[in-house]
């Protein structure tokens, strides 16, 4: 994972939740992801670290998430989304005040994540998906394609190599969220490519997206 590590800093930019401008993370921040990738996991001793650190409380043993609270699928995620994600939460980066006491330092070191971020990537999708009216599905696949599979793939199977997660069967409520977090300038870590491209989406816009991303198939593993 050495070379992940090298690849596109610039995906590190993010939305400050106040000002919606771009924000530059740390040096620091930057070197401690650099870390977190060069590091070799074991993702047996992760599926225990996930139990054990209480992810399964909110995010339930198979990683399926809970589409009320909204709490996002993490199975069969990129390890370098999952990883990249939890050191911006603790870093306040990213916006997610719920999850900062649960991945400080102290709670979980770059070994603990680097396993259970491999643990979670090997997991197949289970459980059941929140799905939308359905109703949206075709103009979310419009804009999707349009703006959005670049980065996110066709099917949106994500990229590992840029931090992009897999969007494909997500659950629809946390898709919602996040979108309108991103548009809107309150996620913290939006890559600032992406908010510009969503700025201006309607209401009924970032549902269709959701909509869309929900009813698609897990990607097939190559």
């Amino acid at each position: 994972m050495k070379p992940l590590a090298s690849l596109l800093f610039a995906s590190l930019l993010g939305i400050s939740p106040l000002s919606g401008q771009a924000q530059t993370p740390t040096p620091e921040a930057e070197a401690l992801l650099a870390r977190a990738l060069a590091i070799t996991p074991d993702a047996k001793r992760g599926e225990a670290e996930f139990a054990e650190q209480a992810c399964t409380a909110c995010h339930r043993k198979d990683a399926s998430g809970r589409p009320a609270t909204p709490t996002p699928r993490l199975s069969g995620q990129h390890a370098t989304v999952i990883i990249k994600q939890v050191l911006d939460i603790r870093s306040g980066l990213r916006n997610n005040p719920p999850m900062q006491p649960m991945v400080n330092e102290e709670e979980l070191s770059l070994q603990t994540l680097a396993d259970i971020a491999a643990h979670l990537q090997a997991l197949p999708v289970a459980g059941t998906i929140a799905k939308g009216p359905g109703s949206g599905v075709a103009r979310g696949k419009e804009l999707f394609d349009n703006a959005c599979s670049g980065c996110h793939g066709a099917e949106g199977e994500g990229n590992s190599f840029i931090f992009a997660p897999m969007l494909a069967a997500q659950h629809y409520t946390y898709l919602l969220r996040e979108l309108g977090f991103i548009r809107d300038g309150k996620r913290g870590n939006s890559n600032p490519a992406m908010a510009s491209l969503i700025k201006t989406y309607t209401q009924d816009d970032l549902q269709a997206v959701a909509d869309y991303l929900a009813q698609l198939p897990p990607p097939q593993r190559r």
